[in-house]
């Protein structure tokens, strides 16, 4: 039975993100068109030997109906000939992939269980790397992206980071950082014993070669609705692995086709999901990504992208008489609490909100857990939540999920996010003011990152009022019933 990987990600025209954003690599093309236009001069002359050379080493074809040529970001596949809906245009075999498993038995052997597949992969890189052209993999290994080539924030510099210090991403790189730094002691201490194999490595071409990973891995897998490891859709029972050939596959927003792993013929696979003119780039969709992700994994942002998202952190004021209580309560119904390591304060906690797209709908966008975390924080008498108590155990269980009846109180709990939101978007304002158009002086990565921190800042501030917007709207509309109901019964007296 085949493995079914699938994944969706934002559209996207060539033409801009070729213009606003960095085209880093063989892998990402986003496009907004369901028929891109037929390319008449893209032929990648450094890559006409990569397919023969993958079949060869696989002992079987893998396609007979693409190519490698380059379109505006680079490298993609192009049809070699028509190509209708439902046909298998390429087949990967899993024994031409790189796997963890392809990692040198002496030096897994002296890895510990907590060292990661991405660590491993990043250090076969290494090792072929450093083979040159006697590497099996050596045609695969000179069409990775270089370093100066990459922009994911790992590489940015500590002013280019402070650009992005409002969004969740700011603390992610750091994060991601420290895993890598930690991955790459350990590396460097297996690869110590053997100076033959591998000697004298860094923490710059380790991060380099770790990125390289990410950006081949970095998508989410999905599979029959459960979420996996982050393997560009490409995992098998090998693991994660990096696929040759495939790689060149860029994205379409609103492609249909997916990578399917075939466990019983053990080879990846790519069904067409419509027709191709010979010549016309073929593309295949990837997964929902927020800028925030994409420019930390992959080093570009996607201007006006539908799925970005913003953290906010909502806290239990430290003077709440009822914090102990209201803690209590939220973890007894599992909403997210966290309690500070040290000192008598409360905490709450964060919650990821999307962009609302009707100012006047459902507010879908904001989870409901956090309009029930507001409405447990406005609550001011131990009896409003032992009521809130028993009347999720009356229903479905979940905590404050209904709206207040009192309309006065269910505006005063959303008016709690209102005056958060309101702090964001000034503080996000503030930021992006102090982004000033650089010189032309200034070099063009600093240019480009800025630009990249600008637009980031940008998609998420618009997240933020379009939350804004929606509150103000429930709350107005609240009041307006709440008043109207007080003259209807005025009237009746």
């Amino acid at each position: 039975m085949p493995l079914l990987s699938r994944c969706i990600n934002p559209r996207r025209s060539l033409r801009q993100l070729f213009t606003t954003a960095h085209c880093f690599s063989n892998k990402l093309n986003f496009s907004s068109s369901p028929a891109p236009e037929v390319l008449l001069n893209h032929h990648d002359e450094e890559c006409v030997d990569f397919l023969p050379w993958l079949e060869g080493k696989a002992g079987v074809e893998i396609s007979s109906k693409l190519y490698v040529g380059k379109s505006a970001c680079r490298r993609s596949l192009f049809a070699s000939k028509s190509i209708q809906t439902g046909d298998c245009i390429l087949r990967v075999p899993y024994n031409v992939q790189i796997a963890p498993d392809n990692l040198l038995p002496k030096v897994a052997s002296l890895l510990d269980n907590e060292t990661g597949n991405v660590a491993k992969l990043a250090t076969i890189i290494l090792i072929e790397q450093k083979r040159g052209q006697e590497s099996e993999w050596a045609p695969y290994i000179s069409c990775l992206p270089k370093s100066g080539e990459m922009h994911s924030t790992i590489f940015w510099s500590k002013s280019e980071l402070e650009m992005i210090h409002q969004s969740t991403v700011y603390q992610e790189t750091i994060e991601e950082k420290y895993q890598i730094e930690k991955d790459f002691l350990k590396i460097k201490a297996a690869l110590d014993h053997s100076p033959e194999i591998l000697d004298s490595i860094t923490l710059e071409d380790f991060m380099h070669a770790y990125a390289l990973v990410l950006m081949s891995l970095s998508v989410i897998t999905k599979m029959e609705g459960w979420a996996l490891i982050r393997s560009r859709a490409w995992g098998s029972t090998r693991g994660v692995s990096l696929i040759p050939f495939a790689d060149f596959a860029n994205h379409d927003g609103v492609s249909e086709a997916f990578i399917i792993n075939d466990e019983d013929k053990q080879v990846s696979e790519v069904i067409a999901d419509r027709d191709f003119a010979p010549h016309e780039e073929v593309l295949i969709r990837y997964g929902k990504f927020s800028n925030a992700t994409l420019l930390l994994e992959f080093g570009f942002i996607v201007p006006h992208n539908i799925h970005d998202q913003v953290q906010i952190h909502i806290d239990i004021p430290n003077n709440d008489f009822l914090g102990e209580m209201k803690l209590d309560i939220l973890r007894r119904h599992h909403l997210p609490t966290t309690r500070y390591a040290n000192g008598p304060e409360f905490s709450g906690d964060s919650f990821t909100i999307k962009e609302v797209r009707s100012a006047r709908g459902k507010g879908k966008g904001l989870p409901q857990s956090l309009r029930a975390f507001a409405r447990v924080l406005c609550c001011n008498s131990s009896q409003e939540l032992i009521d809130l108590a028993m009347e999720a155990a009356q229903n479905d269980g979940r905590l404050a999920r209904r709206p207040f009846k009192d309309s006065s109180r269910e505006i005063q709990a959303h008016e709690i996010l209102l005056s958060r939101i309101s702090q964001l978007i000034e503080e996000y304002s503030v930021s992006m003011k102090s982004l000033e158009p650089v010189a032309a002086s200034v070099c063009k990565r600093f240019a480009l990152r800025r630009q990249m921190a600008l637009d980031l800042l940008t998609g998420e501030l618009r997240v933020l009022e379009s939350a804004h917007t929606w509150l103000n709207n429930y709350c107005a509309t609240l009041s307006q019933h709440s008043t109207t109901n007080d003259d209807a019964s005025a009237c009746g007296k």
